[in-house]
């Protein structure tokens, strides 16, 4: 029985060394993918729309600003 206690806190020794993240491991990961989901999803057209128009305005006012 000592035995198998030793084992389990070898195995987890091992496990914290080789994550630097220890304990927080899990949370570390499912904050990446969620990071990572959030990412990939595409921009809605409404809003790619309105970054052009935002970029026009920006454009139209630094070229009146040079003039």
């Amino acid at each position: 029985m000592k035995y198998q206690t030793e084992k389990k806190r070898d195995s987890g020794a091992q496990r914290a060394a080789s994550d630097p993240l220890g304990p927080n491991s899990e949370i570390g990961r499912k904050l990446r993918q969620y990071y990572d989901d959030l990412i990939s999803e595409e921009i809605p057209d409404r809003f790619s729309q309105l970054l052009s128009e935002l970029e026009g305005e920006e454009q139209t006012q630094s070229a009146t600003k040079e003039d």
